[in-house]
């Protein structure tokens, strides 16, 4: 990674050039800067086309205005967020941000301003780096090291928004008057310049509307999730057909393998990927991905590809790493199937959220009862929550620009409401023996089971988006055998 000359970019021209601690060069001649000033094409993009989600983002701040009439609301992407020393994580923009522009870009910021019949809408962004007083080359996040970015007049075609100089934001907001809302926690500029401003109150109703009004996706919305859930099978298949090379080395082969698939086909993984084989799979969130990957165990992969778009997939599979599943490993998958079976069944407009939830769970309870691993009848052992030793979690979660999406919404909105047409969320049960776990039979301790799948809620009932990866047991063996073959 080469060193840049200076860790940051002067503001303004006449401001000194920061000099970066052991750098190798120590200063900037009067001539280099001018050689360097001058003598570049003019790269401007005319004639851009609109994201194609502009039309849908235009209606999300219509909604948002007609929610918080009167009142400036101010939505940030966020910053560059360091790694380590001078490294950084790769940015990702906030959601909220990403939901009301379609923009992706790190230091961006919405601002609604309030006028007589609604809001005019504006996005501050960093403009072309500047190279007259050579920040674009002097800077450590200067178009030379990190790479072109847009100019405010492609910005607007692009978004649809008029666009402005985010520098000047911060000094703005401090000088204007008037009730503000903020999306806090990702920009300390933008938050800091409206410190006596805002209340607690009220942007945290900001944030709990944004996230209950993402509940119901879009066509763009719905297209990007499939989108999604394809690339994440092709993903599925790869790890598939290389499982012997994760038997030789171990399971980040798995890891780096579907990661390949997720930048490829899209931006990244939506979350850290679960390629969790063995007794790992007991682990709800193993994201270590570093043990052994052995024939005759079970690997329960968890993954999802976030399209470029930054919508994501959710889904899991339990698969036999040697292709078969034996007869212990067999009725435990089949029991879980069954109950995702159940789970998806009561996926449907006008049912309430929790009963996806509440039938696979009953589904899971019998088996356990039915093993002699808990002592019945079924209601009490749901009653009283028995079955939750080895189910664990909730039966899943609202899915789409976030995994598990609209958390910040009010529970009788979410998890006390109702299904509509529009809602996406997995459908995900899983039976987990923990390793020492005295309460079963040896034979079971170590083995974890989930099946997950991202279900849209239809007009009339479900439709599966991750169908294209088998879930039966024998279909599963099956599609394993066809990828080997």
């Amino acid at each position: 990674m080469a060193e840049e000359l200076t860790p940051s970019a002067p503001e303004e021209e006449e401001q000194p050039v920061k000099q970066r601690k052991n750098g190798l060069y120590l200063e900037v001649s009067d001539e280099l800067a001018q050689n360097m000033a001058g003598g570049w094409a003019d790269t401007e993009l005319r004639d851009l086309k609109p994201v194609a989600q502009a039309s849908h983002t235009a209606a999300r701040r219509a909604a948002l205005s007609a929610r918080f009439p009167g009142e400036r609301l101010v939505i940030p992407a966020g910053s560059l967020k360091t790694r380590s020393n001078d490294t950084e994580y790769p940015f990702r923009a906030s959601t909220e941000y990403v939901y009301l522009t379609g923009d992706q870009t790190e230091d961006g910021v919405l601002v609604l301003e309030p006028t007589a019949d609604g809001h005019s809408a504006t996005v501050y962004l960093l403009p072309r780096s500047n190279r007259e007083n050579g920040e674009f080359w002097l800077s450590g996040q200067g178009e030379l090291w990190v790479g072109r970015r847009h100019s405010l007049a492609e910005a607007e075609q692009l978004l649809g928004i008029p666009a402005k100089d985010v520098r000047e934001l911060a000094d703005r907001l401090r000088e204007q008057t008037g009730p503000v809302r903020a999306v806090r926690g990702h920009d300390s500029v933008i938050e800091s310049a409206l410190t006596d401003k805002v209340t607690a109150e009220r942007d945290e109703e900001l944030r709990v509307y944004l996230s209950e009004a993402r509940a119901v996706k879009d066509a763009f919305e719905i297209d990007q999730l499939q989108l999604a859930c394809d690339a994440t099978a092709r993903g599925f298949e790869d790890v598939v057909k290389v499982l012997d090379k994760a038997e030789a080395t171990s399971e980040r082969y798995i890891e780096g393998t579907f990661f390949l698939r997720a930048r490829v086909e899209g931006n990244d993984v939506g979350y850290g990927s679960i390629c969790a084989a063995g007794p790992h799979a007991t682990t709800l969130h193993w994201v270590r991905n570093d043990g052994p990957v052995r024939s005759g165990e079970l690997l329960l992969l968890d993954a999802g590809v976030e399209t470029t778009a930054l919508y994501t997939a959710d889904v899991t599979r339990t698969l036999p790493i040697s292709g078969r599943f034996d007869a212990l490993q067999r009725k435990i998958y089949d029991a879980v199937y069954d109950a995702q079976e159940a789970g998806i069944a009561a996926v449907k407009p006008g049912a309430k959220y929790r009963d996806f939830h509440d039938e696979a769970q009953r589904v899971l309870a019998e088996r356990l009862v039915e093993w002699g691993l808990v002592e019945g009848p079924v209601e009490r052992v749901l009653e009283l929550g028995l079955q939750r030793r080895w189910t664990l979690h909730g039966t899943g979660h609202m899915l789409g620009l976030d995994v598990h999406d609209c958390a910040a919404a009010r529970t009788e909105a979410y998890v006390d409401g109702t299904l509509e047409p529009g809602m996406c969320l997995t459908v995900e049960p899983g039976l987990y023996f923990q390793a020492d776990d005295l309460t079963v039979p040896e034979e079971y301790r170590g083995i974890g089971v989930r099946i997950e799948d991202d279900i849209l809620v239809t007009e009339d009932g479900n439709r599966n988006l991750s169908a294209a990866l088998p879930r039966q047991a024998d279909e599963v063996e099956a599609w394993m055998a066809s990828l080997k073959s």
